[in-house]
């Protein structure tokens, strides 16, 4: 309870985290939603291009109005309230500010944002894993330059996933594999914004209700996000890239030790450290039972006959050989999470993830034959997808 117990003493002692949020849409939202059930965080100023937008999401997520009526980031800082405007500039820049969550989901715009808070010796939470599998690498070379941290963001998949190899390495397990899980099956790579609702599983109600953008949700359907995800994760663990780009091999959470092991043993690995996604559908379509669909994993080797026979012993499941152990989180709460990380990094000196090197690259690959003269519309869209490759 460590943590918990520093955020409450900060807040006895009037000192809070001061936290600024560039980027209100759905992930941000869902961190704002946990902040007044948080002790010693203060979110002195959110800066989103459409203030009053954020304004209404405040509404949505439970936000007294009088909180956000703050006619300045002085005035907020003040008398404990939220400044919301369209300056980033300005809340990047203001001496009253810790750290700065980057949640807006624009790669290059995000860059900017986290350039920017490191000249002015903020540490930053980056949300927008797009601008880590971009340049993450120079982005904590440049925070280290600064002096401060620079992290991936908890509850998203990349950092729980970074998490369970910290506590693998950190007991002394050689990490086999490790990942998240995926709904994929092989044409889902071709899904575009008009088609991404029915592959997903929700109907197009469910989808306007939670305000959800199709573009950004095709993203995660047709490969481009697990691959910048997994991107994300090779570089912040040192984990190996597939050669030909990811397999999502389809297994339940029981299969996984069977399944992450190197083909010669029987599993889909070209050799023992590397990063994959398992897929919850089988090639045929059919639904796995007790799935990793929304959750994260890592599979540790014992090396050892003491080890095998206390994976026994204690009734961990393994692959048949006894050697392979996985541990995982079924489910991952995305912007509900990101305190941890805030607290994190401004309590402990310590980030949830983080670029160490360039192990992985993001190709982008043609959904259908391209016309001449066609302008790639990104990830999630009607043109490519992301497939990842060895940055090699």
């Amino acid at each position: 309870m460590n943590l918990h117990h520093k955020l409450a003493q900060r807040a006895a002692e009037g000192r809070p985290i001061r936290v600024g949020l560039i980027g209100a849409g759905k992930f941000g939202s869902m961190y704002l939603a946990q902040v007044p059930r948080t002790p010693g965080v203060h979110v002195v100023g959110i800066a989103d291009l459409a203030p009053d937008a954020a304004r209404r999401n405040l509404q949505r997520v439970g936000w007294d109005a009088a909180r956000v009526q703050a006619a300045s980031l002085d005035a907020a800082l003040r008398d404990g309230h939220t400044h919301v405007g369209d300056d980033w500039q300005a809340l990047v820049r203001h001496p009253g500010i810790d750290v700065i969550v980057e949640s807006t989901g624009a790669p290059i715009a995000a860059v900017d944002h986290m350039l920017e808070a490191f000249a002015q010796g903020k540490h930053v939470v980056n949300v927008t894993v797009e601008a880590d599998a971009f340049c993450g690498p120079l982005l904590a070379r440049r925070a280290a330059a600064a002096g401060v941290l620079y992290s991936l963001a908890f509850g998203d998949q990349p950092a729980l996933i970074c998490d369970l190899v910290d506590w693998a390495r950190t007991c002394g397990f050689p990490v086999v594999a490790a990942g998240r899980g995926h709904k994929w099956l092989p044409h889902f790579c071709e899904s575009t914004p008009e088609t991404v609702w029915g592959n997903y599983g929700l109907t197009p109600e469910q989808a306007a209700r939670g305000g959800l953008n199709p573009k950004m949700f095709n993203s995660f359907l047709d490969g481009s996000k697990p691959s910048i995800e997994s991107t994300a994760v090779a570089n912040a663990t040192g984990l190996d890239v597939p050669s030909t780009g990811l397999l999502y091999p389809p297994a339940s959470v029981a299969d996984i030790p069977f399944v992450t092991r190197p083909r010669s043993e029987g599993g889909v690995l070209e050799k023992k450290g590397m990063v994959e996604v398992i897929s919850s559908l089988e090639a045929d379509g059919r639904t796995i039972p007790y799935d990793i669909r929304m959750g994260v994993w890592v599979t540790v080797e014992g090396e050892t006959e003491y080890i095998r026979n206390c994976f026994e012993e204690y009734n961990a499941h393994t692959d048949p050989s006894g050697r392979y152990f996985t541990l995982y989180k079924r489910w991952h709460l995305i912007g509900l999470e990101v305190g941890v990380s805030v607290a994190r990094v401004a309590l402990r000196s310590e980030a949830t993830g983080a670029a160490i090197g360039w192990n992985a690259d993001v190709v982008a690959t043609a959904k259908r034959d391209l016309r001449p003269g066609e302008v790639l519309d990104g990830e999630g869209g009607y043109t490519v997808w992301g497939k990842l490759l060895p940055a090699a």
